[in-house]
């Protein structure tokens, strides 16, 4: 039997899960994703004034911008190839790495994917794929959790939009899809261009012109590539 400690930090760890999920609510609206109108996701019209708003709301400063209430240009054309060529998921274990709204996973969802979990390590983006994926009726399971020490088994398939933005960032992700591939996922990326993605590394699948956020990437659109690792 559980102690009651355990017990007691469950029902917290729901409470707050709960209050993320209506700050994400209350916050954003419901909308077809632009690109790709068959999912559905709460979105924010004003990225900066929902960053100052988290940043009170969480009681610091220097929190990471909200990506969970925007589609980027990575995932949206991820989303696009997903929902266009459902044969890459369809029945198999998906993985959306870096997750953000949920959409890749949400995509992946409606094209028939077995299961799909979505990572993330902000909590009011696992609280968004949550509400996202309920938003879309389809199943996923959003965890909060750094992933990138593994190799994502025992997935088969691992997305990820846009995490090629920072050097850091790409120094952390890469090693991990390296891993992934080398076990037999396949893995897929979308990306508009970002300085740090290991272009000779990859395979283009497709490239799309994605409408963005202008206040985000200083354009109304950016020409975006999946790409497949090489095993």
């Amino acid at each position: 039997m559980r102690n009651h400690t355990a017990m007691i930090q469950d029902a917290a760890d729901g409470q707050s899960v709960a209050a993320d999920a209506e700050f994400v609510r209350a916050h954003t609206r419901p909308g077809a994703v632009p690109f790709v109108p068959e999912v559905r996701l709460q979105m924010a019209e004003d990225a900066i004034a929902l960053w100052e708003v988290t940043e009170r709301a969480r009681g610091e400063e220097g929190l990471a911008p909200p990506f969970w209430a925007f589609p980027w240009a990575g995932g949206v054309a991820v989303a696009r190839y997903v929902l266009d060529h459902p044969e890459l998921v369809a029945g198999r274990r998906v993985l959306d790495l870096a997750a953000g709204s949920g959409l890749v996973a949400v995509a992946a969802a409606l094209s028939g994917a077995a299961e799909v979990r979505a990572a993330e390590i902000d909590a009011y983006a696992v609280a968004s794929i949550g509400v996202n994926a309920a938003l879309n009726e389809v199943a996923v399971a959003a965890e909060l959790a750094d992933v990138l020490d593994g190799d994502g088994a025992p997935y088969e398939v691992v997305l990820a939009g846009d995490v090629f933005y920072e050097r850091a960032m790409a120094a952390r992700f890469l090693p991990f899809l390296e891993r992934a591939a080398a076990r037999g996922a396949t893995v897929v990326v979308g990306d508009p261009g970002r300085a740090y993605l290991p272009r000779g590394r990859f395979t283009a699948l497709a490239e799309y012109v994605v409408p963005v956020a202008a206040d985000l990437e200083d354009a109304a659109e950016k020409a975006t590539t999946v790409w497949a690792l090489r095993g």
